[in-house]
This record gives structure tokens, C-alpha cells and sequence, in this order.
């Protein structure tokens, strides 16, 4: 309740080359297009390709165009973007309404839309005016016609009024021990209507956090004081009392079963009830990925028990699910793949994959190509809801600059999430392999165990702006034909921090050391020691181009290896942005890097923000580069380098 001492007026992969570059990109767009909307028009990230505006207007039914002018002459700029953002009839204007009656519907929703924008920046004085041919709204009739010449003249004036702050603070009931500036009431502060909305959303989490499932506010008592321009708030607030969960309830599953989603949310009869585990409940049913949404709900009272019941209602997806794609490199020519792939294979989000592709069309002879196809099997919740069980086959023939290679590798193992940051994982792997490198011809059978711990504390896995992600893994290994045995070591860690409140100045950070023990050089297959250099790693360098090389100038690897990156993202608009980097790094064939030769690239990139990540296209110069080394580098992809 908003009480007024006068009245108120108001009226955003790493790949080798120039590859999977936005070919890729637009697949994908055209995928998700594809969906959802008619053939007959295109439109790529906001930008129409083909199909007119009257294609989508055909629907509707006398159609009237206005031209909208709004008059903000107190506002800065950024609060005229956010008025603009929330007018209706700004962000709808090249597209009709349906006859005088829907224009004169639409200003009188725009006009509350902007009241609530003017309340958000704590404009509690502000006055919003709609004219529709000169004509104020209010004074307009319900069926008034607008029959002058199209489009028909909107003006939208708006007085903003001063800047209203936090005044006297008050927390009542259960709420009474608190601290408000705990929760960002200070008087003084921003007193926004969303800031206060938050602050009651804060401190009934705070509450339903001590196992309060019930913890509500009660009271709202918020007075603004035109005489001082601040905001007195009065909250009160009712915790319920301390209890457990309930029993479960699932709604919406039709292939998947239903008591296996129950299982998988992992809330146990009886244990006290924590919001974070409600979320983490929510997100592990996402991660499932065979629901497009998932709801949970807690019961509005207390069963007979004291416990709290919890309600989960769900929608699927499409079990089934295929695509294809290409790759487009300035170094390794054309590339082609496709797969397909069922979500929930036996009706327990089981996932089966099997994808396959060609590259190195057009700029490889053809006894050359690079093949892949592998089949990939996983199962969720088999030794509780946080673990995965996984399973797959993969085989490989390729001739990257190092070496040729013809593998077959099978792989099964169990992944477990420690907690929502923290995952483990460990596997057992069989790898029969056929290597022509540097020294020769050799066959491998390798037997290992893959290990592999990651933390994660990001804000975003696609474009993060704070936190950061570290990962340490290990293969204990050995060759059961040769008897050699060796140990693979490598720890990656990378760092996100935002310089300023937007976020459009993200300083990122990125470390990785690698190192093999127990076996010589000529030991470890080619395509197990460590290289450097191109999309992934260095950028500047050819893939694979940083480290030692044969007296043919062809890389044969290493047995450790340091990389380093440091980026600077920055956000000219909300969809465009501009990243200045300098990367560097070494291979060496010593078990640990002597940063004897240290290669150092700097560049620049451009970012395009869409709903699957940012597109990348970036450029890069070796600061120190070598007679074989390229003058320049370009890559792209989808997704941040790091």
C-alpha cells in the first residue's frame, strides 16, 4: 500500500582457424527459428532477412499506425532509456493496432507501464500525460475515432519529478530483531519500488532459511513524504514456524516417470526445509534437460505432521532431437556433422547421442580427411539424484600437422555434484591407437583413469561477468602393449570480475599448466602430449603452432605446458562488444616448463550477444613469432575463449 501525504498524480568453443564460424551460427538460428515461427519471413538476432511487416500483420483487424514522440525534458539519458523500455506503444510502433479502440487500450497500459518505470527509479511525484491527436487520454470518450491521417500523432509527456530517498525504516512482527540495512533499507538510500520489493523478497528469505517455510510479510506501510521527497517504510513481517518437507507431488510428466522425478529433486521426508535445496531441486530437474520448465511450490499450510508439502509441475520437451552443422577455416578448408539424439531413452531422462563429421574438404587430398563418429550413452540419479552415469565409444581418424592418428577409444564412468559449485568425476577408458608422428609408426593400446575435479562459481557459463571456475585433472595411464606407464597432470583456472555496476567492463583471466611424469617424449602417444597455439590457446599462432618441432618444422608435442590469457571485455551496446586480449604460452619437453621460449600474441575481438552465447570473431598478431610462424591470425566461434 502506497500512502501519500498529498495526492498523487500520474496518468550474450574455441576452434582452429577461421572455423565454426557464423555458418555455424546461422544453422543454429535458423534451428531455433524454425520452431517457432512461419517460413514466409526471416528474422537472424533482431534483424529481418526476407518477409515484410505486412506478413505479420495480416492479422489483424483494422489496422490503425501511430507515430509516438516522447517528451521527457527532466530526465537524463539513462532514465529516458528505461522509459522508452517500457513503453508499449514506443517499442510497438511499427506495428499497428487494431482500430481506435485498441490505441486507445494500449495508451491507458502505457500510461501505468510508465508510472511503474517513474516508481523504480524512486520518481514518486512523476506525472505521465498521453495525447492521442492532441486530445488528452482522459478526456477522450471510451469509443472516440481517430480518423485523421495516418499515423495517427502520440505524445507522451512526463514530468519526472525529484529523486526520492529512503526515509524512517521500520521491520516489524518476526521481522523485528533484524537489521534493515542488512537487506539495502538505509535511510538515505535508493528507494526505488524495486529496491523495496527486493528488501521484502531478502528478508523473507532470510527467515525461510532458518526452516521457516511459511515466513511471509504480513504488513506494507509505505508513506511518501512530498514536503522532505523521501520514503518512510513500514514492513511487517510473520515467520511461521520451523519445518521439514513433505510429501512430493509431481504434475505434468507424460513420458517421463513421475516417481523418478519425485527421486531426483532430492527433498527427503523429514529434513528441514532450506529454500537453497528448493533451487537446487529446480535446477537439477532442468538439468535433466527433458523439461522445458520446472515449478516448485511450496504448500500454502503445514500437513498434519508439521511438515511442509511441496508441489512440482513440470512440461517436457521432445524426446527426440537432431541437427547438423558446418565449419569454415581459412587453414583446414570445409567441415560438415550432424547428429541425433533422444532425451529420455527409457523414460528416466537417459540420454543417447550419436554424432558424426567430416572436415578438411577442400584443402586436404582426399586419403586425408579428418573423420570422427562416436555414440555416447548417460544415465542420471543412479547412486543418488546429484550423480550421472556415462557410457560411450568414439573413433577417430585425423592428420593435424603433428601426426596421423586412427583411434578407437571406449569410456564409462560416473560423475557427482559435491554441492551446486563443486563437481567430481572418474572414469575408465580403453583406447586402441594406430600413430604416424616424428619418430615413427606406433600402435598403442592405453589403458586409463581419468580424473577430474571442477569448481565453479560463476555468474554465467556463457558470458560470465564475476566468479571464477577452476579444474584440476589427472590420467594415470599405461600402455598394455609397451608396458610404459605415465601420469597426466593439468590445472586451469579462470577469473571474471566486473569494474564497474553494469558490468560492461569485465576483466577476465585465464591460467593452465599441464604436465606429463613417468615416460619419455617418444613414450606418450602424439595425441596425448600437449600443444599450443590457435583459437583455443594462443591466439596469433597456428593451431598447434607454439612448442618444439621436428627438423621438418612439424610440431611433435610436449610433456608440460603453460598458457596464460587476459582479456578485457567491453559492452558498446547491449548486444555489441569489443575485447582487446594478450595471450602467451610454452610447450616444452621437459616434464615441467622452463618458459624458455615463451610465445606471446595480442589481438583484439568482437562479440555479437545471443540467446546460445556470444559469437566470437577474433584477430591476433604474434608479438615474437618465428620464420614459420603466420604474420596474423582469425578465429571465431560461438562462445567466450574462455
Amino acid at each position: 500500500m502506497l500512502v501519500r501525504k498529498r495526492q498523487m498524480s500520474g496518468g550474450g568453443a574455441s576452434l582452429r582457424g577461421l572455423s565454426r564460424t557464423l555458418l555455424f551460427a546461422l544453422i543454429c538460428s535458423a534451428a531455433l527459428f524454425a520452431e517457432g515461427r512461419n517460413a514466409t519471413a526471416f528474422e537472424l538476432f533482431g534483424i529481418k532477412l526476407w518477409g515484410s511487416s505486412s506478413d505479420e500483420d495480416a492479422d489483424i483487424v483494422d489496422p490503425l499506425r501511430y507515430a509516438v514522440t516522447i517528451d521527457a525534458p527532466d530526465a537524463d539519458k539513462d532514465l529516458v532509456k528505461k522509459l522508452e523500455n517500457a513503453s508499449t506503444l514506443k517499442n510497438d510502433e511499427e506495428r499497428p493496432v487494431s482500430g481506435s479502440l485498441g490505441l486507445l487500450a494500449k495508451a491507458r497500459s502505457d500510461r501505468e507501464q510508465l508510472v511503474a518505470a517513474l516508481y523504480a527509479d524512486a520518481r514518486y511525484e512523476g506525472v505521465v500525460t498521453i495525447t492521442i491527436e492532441g486530445k488528452q487520454l482522459d478526456e477522450l470518450p471510451p469509443d472516440a475515432e481517430f480518423g485523421g491521417t495516418q499515423p495517427i500523432p502520440v505524445v507522451i509527456g512526463i514530468a519526472t519529478g525529484p529523486k526520492f530517498t529512503l526515509g524512517n525504516i521500520r521491520l516489524k512482527g518476526d521481522a523485528a530483531g533484524l537489521a534493515s540495512a542488512d537487506f539495502g533499507l538505509i535511510a538515505g538510500g535508493d528507494a526505488g519500488s524495486g529496491a523495496v520489493l527486493k528488501a521484502e523478497a531478502s528478508i523473507v528469505r532470510a527467515l525461510k532459511a532458518e526452516g521457516r517455510p511459511l515466513a511471509k510479510v504480513t504488513g506494507q506501510e509505505i508513506v511518501a513524504d512530498h514536503a522532505t521527497s523521501t520514503l518512510d517504510v513500514t514492513l511487517t513481517v510473520a515467520a511461521g514456524p520451523v519445518a521439514g518437507y513433505g510429501d512430493t507431488t509431481v504434475e505434468g510428466t507424460e513420458k517421463v516417470d513421475r516417481d523418478f522425478t519425485e527421486y531426483m529433486t532430492g527433498l527427503k521426508r523429514g529434513r528441514q526445509y532450506s529454500p537453497d535445496e528448493i533451487d537446487d531441486a529446480r535446477d537439477r530437474l532442468l538439468g535433466l534437460e527433458v523439461f522445458n520448465s520446472v515449478t516448485l511450490k511450496e504448500a500454502d499450510s503445514l500437513d498434519a505432521e508439521g511438515n511442509i508439502p511441496i508441489g512440482v509441475q513440470v512440461s517436457e520437451r521432445k524426446p527426440r532431437y537432431f541437427g547438423v552443422g558446418g565449419t569454415l577455416s581459412n587453414t583446414e578448408g570445409l567441415g560438415l556433422e550432424g547428429y541425433w539424439g533422444h532425451r529420455n531413452l527409457f523414460g528416466r531422462a537417459e540420454k543417447l547421442r550419436i554424432d558424426g563429421a567430416i572436415s578438411g574438404i577442400g584443402s586436404n587430398d582426399l586419403t586425408e580427411l579428418n573423420y570422427n563418429a562416436g555414440i555416447m550413452f548417460e544415465k542420471p540419479g543412479v547412486v543418488g539424484p546429484a550423480s550421472k552415469f556415462f557410457a560411450g565409444v568414439k573413433t577417430v581418424l585425423e592428420h593435424p600437422d603433428a601426426y596421423d592418428h586412427f583411434s578407437v577409444k571406449g569410456n564409462t564412468g560416473l560423475s557427482y555434484e559435491l554441492d551446486k559449485k563443486q563437481t567430481v568425476s572418474a572414469e575408465v577408458a580403453l583406447d586402441y591407437s594406430k600413430i604416424h608422428d616424428s619418430f615413427g609408426k606406433h600402435t598403442y593400446l592405453i589403458a586409463s583413469i581419468p580424473l577430474q575435479y571442477v569448481y565453479d562459481n560463476r555468474d554465467s557459463r556463457l558470458n560470465p561477468t564475476r566468479g571464477f571456475r577452476v579444474l584440476a585433472y589427472a590420467e594415470p595411464s599405461y600402455d598394455i602393449l609397451s608396458g610404459a606407464a605415465f601420469l597426466k597432470l593439468k590445472g586451469e583456472g579462470s577469473a571474471y570480475q566486473s569494474l564497474d555496476t553494469a558490468s560492461k567492463f569485465v576483466l577476465a583471466e585465464r591460467v593452465a599448466i599441464g604436465s606429463i611424469v613417468g615416460a619419455g617424449l617418444q613414450d606418450v602417444p602424439a595425441n596425448r602430449r600437449f600443444y599450443s597455439g590457435g583459437g583455443g590457446s594462443v591466439r596469433g599462432y597456428a593451431y598447434q603452432g607454439i612448442g618444439p618441432k621436428d627438423i621438418d618444422g612439424q610440431p611433435i608435442g610436449g610433456l608440460s605446458l603453460f598458457e596464460t590469457s587476459v582479456e578485457m571485455r567491453i559492452a558498446i551496446t547491449d548486444t555489441i562488444g569489443v575485447v582487446p586480449f594478450v595471450d602467451a604460452g610454452t610447450v616444452s619437453t621437459k616434464s615441467f616448463p622452463d618458459f624458455a621460449d615463451m610465445k606471446v600474441g595480442a589481438g583484439v575481438g568482437l562479440r555479437y550477444i545471443t540467446p546460445f552465447g556470444p559469437l566470437r570473431i577474433d584477430a591476433a598478431v604474434p608479438l615474437n613469432r618465428d620464420r614459420d610462424d603466420p604474420h596474423f591470425g582469425i578465429y571465431a566461434g560461438i562462445g567466450q575463449a574462455f
